[in-house]
């Protein structure tokens, strides 16, 4: 077959196509006219005739036989080390596509005109010319050039060392170790955050449990070791009232002792003689009088119902027996408001019997004179808190074992209330005295206004918190209202006066002091419906009946009274009043 064709080159001769400029033309060269063999097409790579008969299987080169003749031809030489192919081929070869030869003989299908070869134009760079079927290759007279047709599987590359790639490879390895560092890092901090926010929980928590314990949590107890948030009213107590009876000068002093087994605290509450009661018979009492009046029973019935409190038994404390208890626990000690003079001393000259100052040791004795005492001009509260500085420093030398604590008692001798027996008062005791040894122990005084009764707003520290009770005072609407004014120049004869007339179930209102000072006492009244009540008064305070007369009152009294010196007033040194 011919591979050239007549294009006006110079009739006859024969061209080959070698490529294309850069203008996309075709560029031709001319062959000799001599008629190539061809080569048989393997199909099943037996051997390649363009490369020598070289048989992959076989491992060998074989000699391409002629496809005319039969005979073989010399197989072309390779050199390895022209890989662009710029040496010329002389033998055009069959095209294999899977870069094999055959040598079986057979006729391809598809004959390719050429190799692909690689020439160098005008001095240029090397192009490369594909093998394309000669029917496709082949043009004829009138038409214009072909058109290049390419295939992947007609191009070799040779993939060649990139200097740069190692430069690659690291840079992605160090950006990739970079981020894992840094998700790493993140991962720690997160841990250590978590770890931080754990541990200041458990701190909190901790904080606050101890707080919950120690009671210093609001609405938590404020008293109890154990900071229990049980109500006041449903804390467990025990409840003794002690009445100190001075059997030399008279009179009385009351005192509520109180054990919190719930808050683990103790206290002594002080009761005022002047507190207001109401009586078995229904009327308006104080606590002074129903002392004397109603017995242990009585009293303990109608403090219960004032102060809203469960009083288990009374323990009545004589002051010879106070003497006695002193001296069995071996003395006490505690910090005194003033001197106390001896009452069996002839001369109001000689030494105290008790000196005022921090830790004195007082025996008993000196404890029962520190106790009663009650200075001129002073109120009962001043020595209610005598006495309870007193039993205070009793029960911080007493036995905190109950068999200890009850021996002391028996030893007294004492006649107690059926009520309270000798091995209950000793283990209450123990009890108080374990409390005020450790410092969880108060004493504190019921406030109560002048006519005896007590304001919620001031007593609801001591009767709510203390004896987890209601104040709830008599209605002393129907007493008979007195005011007194003191003109008889002695300051405690005020005060005696209170006494009096809460004891004989009067209201008592404070009128003041008149600076001149008067012989007479004078009782008044301004309706004349009063003019009973007024004699009443005369006769409670010991005032003749002359006394009386209508004239005008303080104010907010239905009677009043102006105390001359013709008013008998009694030595105040060492009484109870």
């Amino acid at each position: 077959m011919n591979n050239g064709y007549d294009a006006g080159y110079g009739g006859g001769d024969q061209y080959e196509l070698v490529g294309y400029d850069e203008f996309g033309q075709p560029v031709y060269r001319q062959v000799p006219t001599q008629q190539v063999p061809q080569q048989a097409y393997d199909p099943y790579g037996q051997g390649y005739a363009g490369y020598g008969g070289y048989d992959q299987y076989a491992g060998q080169q074989q000699a391409a036989p002629s496809y005319d003749t039969g005979q073989q031809a010399p197989a072309p030489q390779y050199d390895p080390y022209d890989p662009y192919g710029t040496a010329t081929q002389q033998t055009s070869t069959a095209y294999d596509p899977y870069g094999q030869a055959t040598a079986t003989g057979h006729q391809p299908q598809a004959r390719v005109t050429e190799q692909t070869a690689y020439v160098p134009q005008q001095g240029g760079p090397v192009e490369p010319t594909a093998a394309r079927p000669a029917e496709e290759s082949e043009p004829r007279a009138g038409d214009t050039a072909p058109e290049r047709e390419y295939r992947t599987e007609q191009f070799a590359f040779v993939e060649e060392p990139d200097g740069d790639s190692e430069d690659v490879i690291d840079w992605l390895n160090f950006t990739e170790n970079r981020t894992e560092r840094r998700e790493e890092a993140k991962r720690r901090a997160k841990s250590r955050l978590v770890a931080l926010v754990v541990a200041f929980a458990l701190v909190v928590v901790g904080g606050v449990g101890y707080l919950w314990y120690a009671g210093m949590l609001p609405g938590s107890s404020s008293d109890g070791k154990s900071g229990t948030t049980t109500s006041a009213a449903a804390q467990k107590r025990d409840v003794v009232v002690v009445h100190l009876h001075d059997t030399k000068n008279g009179g009385t002093s009351t005192a509520l002792l109180v054990d919190n087994t719930t808050t683990e605290q103790g206290a002594t509450v002080l009761l005022p003689n002047s507190l207001a009661l109401t009586a078995e018979d229904g009327t308006t009492t104080t606590l002074a009088k129903s002392v004397e009046d109603d017995g242990s029973s009585g009293t303990r019935d109608e403090l219960d119902t004032v102060l809203g409190t469960d009083i288990e038994g009374t323990w009545r404390l004589d002051t010879p027996y106070l003497n006695n208890l002193v001296e069995l626990v071996g003395n006490i000690d505690i910090d005194t408001d003033t001197d106390v003079p001896d009452p069996g001393a002839k001369k109001k000259t000689e030494a105290p019997l008790v000196h005022e100052g921090k830790g004195q040791t007082l025996s008993g004795k000196m404890a029962v004179a520190y106790a009663t005492y009650r200075a001129s001009g002073e109120s009962q509260n001043a020595q209610l808190k005598r006495f309870g500085q007193v039993m205070r420093g009793v029960l911080r030398k007493l036995s905190s074992d109950s068999e200890a604590a009850t021996v002391t008692v028996q030893s007294l001798a004492q006649i107690l209330d059926p009520s309270l027996s000798d091995k209950d008062l000793g283990a209450f005791l123990a009890g108080l005295a374990e409390r005020a040894k450790g410092g969880d122990y108060k004493t504190e005084l019921l406030p109560a206004q002048q006519d005896g009764t007590l304001s919620a707003e001031d007593s609801d520290s001591v009767v709510k918190d203390l004896l987890g009770g209601t104040a709830k005072s008599p209605d002393a609407g129907s007493a008979v209202r007195v005011g007194i004014r003191n003109a008889t120049g002695d300051k405690d004869a005020t005060e005696e006066a209170r006494v009096v007339l809460l004891n004989g179930g009067y209201t008592f209102l404070d009128a003041g002091t008149v600076d001149a000072a008067r012989a007479t006492s004078q009782v008044t009244y301004s309706d004349a419906a009063r003019k009973q009540d007024a004699v009443e008064v005369a006769k409670t305070l010991g005032l003749p009946a002359g006394a009386v007369k209508k004239g005008e009152t303080t104010s907010n009294a239905d009677v009043s009274v102006v105390l001359g010196q013709d008013y008998e007033t009694t030595d105040t040194t060492g009484s109870t009043g």
